[in-house]
């Protein structure tokens, strides 16, 4: 199902291509094409929405004040700084109109996720398994990158694509507001108590690789990311952690990521 969901979404695409549309956008880290239907503007401002409503929801859930607290904000802002410092090289800093939270949650899932826009989430079960500033880094830089190659977008793109069909030609750019917050609810799942992030196995995938050159970038050790996979591969072994849900599979993640690890210590600055 998902193939043809992604074949046809493709080859609408390529329709608007040949009809002077411009539905393809470039990745910022990895390269990669996608379909980009939906302004990233717009997808952002729901999700500003949609974090701050998860806060609200979730007050007395949300620690500061705290060791782990400071560190989640800490690993964070690094992270950002290197994000940004890295789009203002590349002259693409002005298409990305981030405003960035970095929030710890109590809850017992191993989980994290960061919503268009830079608004981020940790929980407080993923602690168990991160255990330093280097595997909280590989967590936040995964989850960052999931955003900054711009996911949510070509999520949502595809999504329009599918319902619109082809009437999405020419009439993209002016998709209303409650189109655009149902097709984001959806997306995310929210509603619950907590929100749940999905993305395909290709766009996990693209996460690992774009995630260890952002750690790289902010100055930590991309090797480090072994040992929180690894950790993660074991704890999965007693059930499935929400943050595996539609990821490869651990042997798989692994060895690619090992793949990957020359590749971001270019980026690496200690």
């Amino acid at each position: 199902m998902k193939g043809i969901f992604k074949y046809s979404a493709m080859v609408l695409a390529c329709v608007a291509l040949a009809s002077g549309m411009s539905g393809c956008a470039t990745s910022a880290v990895t390269g990669k094409k996608y379909l980009k239907l939906v302004s990233a503007d717009q997808v952002n401002q729901q999700a500003a929405l949609a974090y701050k409503d998860f806060l609200s929801k979730n007050s007395a859930k949300v620690i500061t004040g705290t060791a782990d607290a400071a560190m989640v904000k800490r690993v964070g802002n690094r992270l950002a700084t290197a994000v940004n410092q890295y789009l203002q090289s590349k002259g693409i800093a002005n298409k990305y109109n981030f405003n960035w939270e970095f929030n710890l949650v109590k809850s017992d899932d191993v989980n994290a996720w960061c919503m268009p826009g830079g608004k981020v989430a940790v929980y407080t079960g993923i602690l168990q398994v991160t255990r330093t500033e280097a595997g909280m880094a590989t967590v936040m830089g995964h989850e960052i990158a999931h955003a900054i190659e711009e996911h949510s977008v070509a999520q949502a793109s595809n999504q329009m694509a599918l319902q619109m069909g082809g009437q999405i030609l020419g009439s993209a750019a002016g998709m209303t507001g409650s189109s655009s917050l149902g097709i984001f609810n959806n997306l995310y799942g929210l509603g619950g108590s907590l929100a749940q992030l999905k993305f395909s196995r290709s766009d996990e995938s693209s996460a690992d690789q774009a995630g260890l050159i952002i750690m790289a970038l902010a100055g930590y050790d991309p090797n480090e990311a072994i040992g929180f996979w690894k950790r993660m591969a074991s704890g999965s072994q007693k059930g499935q952690p929400e943050f595996l849900s539609t990821h490869p599979s651990d042997a798989r993640r692994i060895a690619d990521i090992e793949k990957q690890i020359p590749n971001a210590m270019r980026y690496y600055k200690k």
